[in-house]
């Protein structure tokens, strides 16, 4: 079962009696739990039948006899483990085992374990699969964070230019959270009828339309080198907004795909896209930049890269100290 069966479920009040929400992205894990506490309970019932626990400050125990207690005032009782990896597992657990194989039927256990992964070798795991909603909430992919902010946009019903998408990627990373919030701000402060688009994010997140990574690219893509040291320039005179390790990556993931295009047997824009990940819309700037920068041009700008990165690191510095001097000086060799 996905995370919107999931959620679809909790919608039209088909609760089930166990949830285990586990992995290393905590957005999906906090997005159900926040879903059953706002849907399973009015806010009158939730005085006497929710309850809402910590790991580190309860026992298994305790919420085993929680949980075989009877609701009060509604059909339900809910009760959510937060932080559930600092319970007591290894001592613990068979006593939450053996409640698996009774489950209380009005009791909706939910335990959010976050930060990593639930051993699937355990009995207990089965016993959760077997009685409840198992759900892992793995970290995406840097390459996914665009299609995904795209496709939240789309679950909205709204539109959200590849550009916009691709800026909101690269500056925001893969906090799925940090990136949610920013989007709820975007569809809450531009107009339903509008594409959000790169003006957007500039007014509303604060990410400078014109002076950002992705115009970097474009710039150094185009071999356009006025444009690319005025957004350098940009950046060292704003280092907190552009650290120069994201930088730094960006620039390396845009190039390894260059490379990547230089290989690719079939070039055709649909396949070619796909090869990449990227947006189609993409596709012309990677074609521009192929033909700017050759095979050979191409391996030697990732090996600059490489060495950019130690320097940023502290190893292998030479005359160049400063953030500003190692991006001024990855530029010049990019351009030349």
């Amino acid at each position: 079962m996905n995370v919107n069966a999931i959620l679809t479920d909790i919608k039209k009040r088909k609760f089930s009696p166990v949830y285990l929400l586990h992995g290393d992205e905590s957005y999906y894990i906090d997005l159900i739990a926040d879903k059953l506490e706002k849907e399973v309970l009015t806010d009158a019932q939730k005085g006497f039948d929710q309850t809402i626990l910590y790991g580190k400050d309860s026992s298994i125990i305790n919420i085993v006899n929680a949980a075989k207690r009877y609701p009060m005032m509604s059909d339900h009782q809910l009760i959510i483990i937060k932080e559930a990896q600092d319970l007591k597992w290894k001592s613990e657990e068979e006593l939450l085992r053996k409640y698996l194989e009774h489950v209380t039927p009005s009791t909706i256990l939910v335990l959010a374990y976050k930060y990593g992964k639930f051993d699937k070798r355990k009995k207990i795991y089965k016993a959760f699969e077997k009685v409840g909603v198992v759900i892992e909430s793995a970290k995406l992919y840097d390459n996914k964070i665009g299609e995904w902010i795209v496709e939240q946009f789309r679950a909205a019903n709204r539109t959200i230019h590849p550009q916009a998408a691709a800026m909101m990627a690269d500056y925001l990373g893969t906090d799925l959270s940090k990136i949610a919030n920013e989007i709820d701000k975007l569809l809450l402060n531009v107009a339903k009828d509008q594409e959000v688009q790169a003006l957007h994010i500039e007014q509303n997140i604060g990410i400078s339309k014109d002076f950002n990574v992705f115009e970097l690219q474009s710039a150094l893509a185009k071999r356009n080198a006025v444009k690319a040291i005025q957004i350098v320039d940009y950046f060292v005179a704003n280092p907190k907004s552009n650290p120069l390790p994201m930088v730094i990556g960006n620039l390396g993931t845009y190039f390894t795909k260059i490379l990547k295009y230089h290989y690719l047997p079939d070039k055709s824009p649909q396949v070619a896209a796909k090869q990449l990940g990227v947006h189609s819309f993409f596709l012309k700037e990677y074609e521009a930049a192929a033909r700017n920068f050759n095979r050979k041009k191409t391996f030697a700008i990732i090996h600059d890269l490489s060495i950019c990165d130690l320097k940023t690191k502290g190893m292998d510095v030479g005359p160049f100290t400063g953030s500003g001097d190692i991006l001024r000086e990855l530029i010049f060799k990019i351009l030349n």
